[in-house]
């Protein structure tokens, strides 16, 4: 059975960059499609962005457009988010999983975005 760590985050100004890590074991994530989500308080967990099992970026959620990049290595197991102009508003506890969220959710890595 695939187990996601996330890492990576932390407390970031803004206009600030984070590269978020997800680093499976278990199995190989090279049999999915792959995906970050994040969770704000108060909010439910949303979709930021989709990337293939060749590694082709399927979606970006609009809100990260231009500034999120999404990518993995399937030789490491690794999934990656690298996070460029951050914002306030981006201060969410991240998560990755498969597009289907058929792995049991990790502990996510928090991402706080202040000055």
């Amino acid at each position: 059975q695939v187990q996601l760590v996330e890492s990576g985050g932390g407390l970031v100004q803004p206009g600030g960059s984070l590269r978020l890590s997800c680093a499976a074991s278990g199995s190989s994530i090279r049999l999915y499609t792959m995906a970050w989500y994040r969770q704000a308080p108060g909010k439910q967990r949303e979709l930021v962005a989709t990337i293939n099992k060749e590694g082709n970026i399927i979606n970006s959620a609009d809100f990260v457009k231009g500034r999120f990049i999404i990518s993995r290595d399937n030789a490491k197991n690794i999934l990656y988010l690298q996070m460029n102009s951050l914002k306030p508003e981006d201060t969410a506890v991240y998560y990755c999983n498969t597009q289907s969220r058929s792995i049991s959710w990790g502990q996510g890595t928090q991402v706080t975005v202040s000055s």
